[in-house]
């Protein structure tokens, strides 16, 4: 019996060390005093500092939301370009503390790879973007092309599987960087351009002439984009997981930037849960109780940010698509905050 009782003791300090091991993103970000969020760098629409040097897009306002949950503060976030090969290492490493790069959720990212992916921030697929003068209308017309596409992703093997699934041949030109990438397209260096459609329209948006590409209509893949963390820190996880579903949840609510202060006085329970009025959701994610609050009130709902990043008023001129609402046959929605 008392062998047995020592073993137990000895388990139970061997899982205390690892959950020490495993857990503390958040502490350490709270002492540093700012997030670091890894990001594209060169997409317009999704993470690229305008002509002044301000970062914008779909995923650096994620990556602010995040910096706010924590610090009440939009501001406290840093934000590192990253190419495609490079960005999975660099969260790996801690060299980040999120990654928030347009990246897809894939069985082997979430297992080999030790990356836990979060709610996602933006449903998309693979397509082609091509020059309107060279004359294609669909896909399947694309025999023999010569096709830019960047390594490290999966629209280099969801290529391969397209064009050997319709005995068609290709050409890859694979080059790292995605600005050199966009470079090489508008240059002829290639016929067509392959990436998730929501990349392709922010190609096309710093097209020379914009006007000169057409995106073809197929769609060869499912992308969910994603923010990743680190597997194991299941704290941290869930911080950047409702951080995320803040956006979406306000806006299934209702609220947004422009009314969160007037929702405040709502007297609907769920309301008052989710903006911290009822207290309990921020102590259940070591934040403050207005986490949510804070977050609608600086960055904006889900919405607010899909329409001044990607939307429809803007160069991409997007559709919300699978990225409505669910009650408007999109596929956000948020679990209960509660």
């Amino acid at each position: 019996m008392k062998s047995l009782k020592v073993l137990v003791a000895a388990a139970m300090v061997l899982m205390f060390a690892a959950s020490l091991c495993m857990a503390g993103t958040l502490e350490d970000v709270k002492a540093k005093g700012f997030v670091t969020v890894g990001v594209n760098g060169n997409l317009f629409g999704f993470g690229m500092p305008d002509e002044k040097g301000v970062w914008k897009g779909l995923d650096v306002d994620t990556g602010r939301a995040i910096a706010t949950a924590v610090f009440g503060d939009a501001s406290k976030v840093k934000f590192i370009p990253l190419t495609a090969v490079q960005r999975f290492t660099a969260l790996q490493s801690k060299e980040i503390d999120v990654l928030c790069r347009n990246a897809t959720q894939t069985l082997n990212r979430d297992t080999a790879l030790g990356l836990d992916f979060v709610q996602v921030n933006y449903y998309d697929g693979q397509g082609f973007l091509i020059p309107k003068k060279l004359g294609v209308n669909n896909a399947k017309e694309l025999n023999g092309a010569s096709v830019c596409v960047l390594p490290g992703t999966t629209t280099e093997l969801n290529a391969a599987d397209y064009f050997r699934a319709n005995n068609l041949t290709w050409k890859p030109v694979v080059i790292e960087n995605t600005a050199e990438l966009q470079k090489a397209f508008f240059a002829g260096r290639c016929d067509c351009m392959t990436s998730d459609i929501s990349q392709l329209a922010g190609t096309r948006a710093v097209a020379p002439n914009p006007a000169d590409y057409i995106i073809l209509s197929e769609v060869i893949s499912k992308e969910p984009l994603a923010p990743a963390v680190r597997h194991g820190d299941n704290q941290w996880k869930d911080v950047v997981h409702y951080a995320v579903l803040a956006m979406i949840n306000a806006e299934e609510l209702g609220i947004d930037s422009k009314n969160v202060d007037e929702m405040l006085k709502d007297k609907n329970p769920k309301v008052q849960r989710f903006l911290g009025v009822s207290p309990g959701n921020g102590k259940a994610l070591g934040l403050d109780e207005n986490f949510a609050y804070n977050i609608i009130k600086q960055v904006g709902n889900y919405g607010e940010v899909f329409e001044r990043n990607v939307g429809l008023n803007t160069s991409l001129a997007l559709k919300r698509g699978l990225n409505a609402l669910w009650t408007n046959g999109g596929l956000m929605y948020s679990p209960p905050f509660k």
